[in-house]
């Protein structure tokens, strides 16, 4: 913005137009964090990133009162689709990182520990600050993994011994180094962290790597890097490849996915599947909604994409006005295992609809515990927890989305007899329990 008449001055003067604007900014901020489903964009740090001349042509200004000129509006159209997409849950949950001459300058085999480039001299400095936005990003709940052309030795030892190593090993959910092509490591980790293709981004100072990975996988994001390295800390940031409309703890997605990874080698061992959900010795436990998981329920809402029978996403306020409500029967699963605490995993929402009937409103469940039996034991808590209240017929509904093709069927395959047009009903009297290796536990205080 122009120094007004004030100079320099206005900025202090709180009759000054630079004063109120910087107090109209705070007051927005503020007011947008108490509100839900409201967010802001920083028109400010577009016009930073384009420039004063680009963003505003006085000429459009005068003629037609246009703030924001012709050549700036893809850019604020971006902003806005960024936050509409967040919102409506299709965000990129991980980062997929190259090591040589991506996190530090050279190459680890050749130039050894203290030959490679990283630090707060010279060219070091740029991959330090790469590495702080990694960690920032990773401390938000994006999940960080490498994938690395390298022999898996020397490719840890960075982080393993390197002093100005701003990672470290506790913060890699996944470590894949070895000599395949990057496009088949991407997919493995993929698999691994169960997460879409479409919610990673993959980070390589290589045209070629970058270029083989967006050919064999065209739904990951790739960024085209620039050529100078020092430029590569503010064009990341500029892309805003990680909006978001809700924050978990990155600590604790980072240690689930590490967990995971051992899930898979403890699978490999095993040829009967039952026999390894059984090793697993997986203990769950099944509650009515309460105020201390509001915000974890509702960030599921918003992320839950692929086990989402309807795709409802609600905000916090709204779901402690389903748990404060009479009307409805709330239900969210929690679900451990000798590897770790998964955490909370799933949440239903039935609806009293009339006497003795009630409607599934609302299931999903975090496709990290597919196919443990968590289905099986979810129907069998919401079923007996309904006749528990007196509800005779339970209904459900599927509602198809691009991503939710997997829960297509799951009503009539646990016992619900399909209506037509995505309805499905089941007496809950005539329900016969479903096998599961998961066993009930009671809620720790």
């Amino acid at each position: 913005m122009d120094a007004g008449i004030y100079g320099q001055y206005g900025n202090r003067l709180k009759s000054a137009w630079e004063y109120q604007y910087a107090m109209l900014q705070h007051l927005l901020a503020e007011a947008a964090a108490d509100t839900e489903r409201v967010y802001l964009l920083g028109l400010d740090s577009i016009q930073t990133s384009l420039g004063r001349a680009v963003f505003c042509d006085m000429r459009f200004y005068y003629e037609a009162r246009m703030s924001i000129s012709t050549d700036a509006l893809p850019a604020v159209a971006k902003g806005v689709w960024d936050i509409i997409a967040a919102a409506d849950g299709r965000v990129r949950k991980c980062l997929v990182l190259d090591l040589d001459n991506t996190l530090w300058g050279g190459v680890i085999a050749d130039d050894g520990l203290s030959g490679i480039e990283l630090g707060e001299l010279g060219k070091g400095r740029i991959y330090c600050d790469i590495q702080r936005w990694c960690l920032e990003l990773k401390k938000r709940g994006v999940i960080l993994a490498v994938c690395s052309k390298n022999d898996e030795d020397n490719a840890r030892e960075p982080f393993e011994k390197h002093p100005d190593m701003v990672l470290r090993p506790d913060d890699i959910a996944m470590f894949v180094a070895n000599w395949e092509d990057k496009a088949s490591n991407i997919r493995r980790i993929q698999e691994t962290l169960n997460i879409g293709m479409d919610s990673m981004v993959f980070l390589d100072d290589q045209a070629f790597e970058r270029n083989l990975v967006k050919e064999m996988i065209p739904e990951i994001t790739v960024p085209s890097l620039p050529e100078e390295p020092a430029e590569w800390p503010a064009y990341l940031k500029s892309l805003d490849l990680f909006e978001t409309s809700s924050v978990s703890e990155g600590a604790d997605r980072t240690k689930q996915y590490r967990e995971e990874a051992n899930r898979r080698t403890e699978k490999a061992r095993h040829a009967d599947v039952g026999e390894y959900l059984e090793s697993l010795e997986m203990k769950a436990c099944c509650a009515p909604f309460d105020e201390f998981r509001y915000p974890r329920i509702a960030e599921l809402s918003q992320r839950s994409n692929q086990f989402n029978l309807r795709t409802v996403r609600y905000t916090e306020d709204q779901i402690k006005d389903i748990a404060q409500s009479d009307r409805y029967i709330t239900l969210y699963f929690t679900l451990e295992d000798r590897f770790g605490d998964y955490g909370l995993v799933s949440c239903m929402i039935m609806e009293k609809t009339g006497e003795g009937e009630a409607f599934i409103d609302t299931w999903f469940m975090s496709c990290r515990v597919l196919q443990r039996g968590m289905e099986e034991f979810i129907i069998n808590c919401a079923v007996e927890e309904a006749a528990k209240q007196g509800i005779e017929i339970l209904t459900g509904e599927y509602i198809p989305t691009k991503k939710n093709r997997m829960v297509e069927k799951i009503y009539e395959k646990y016992g619900f007899k399909s209506q037509g047009d995505g309805r499905y009903r089941l007496e809950t009297g005539k329900y016969k329990k479903l096998e599961t290796k998961i066993s009930k536990e009671a809620l720790s205080e």
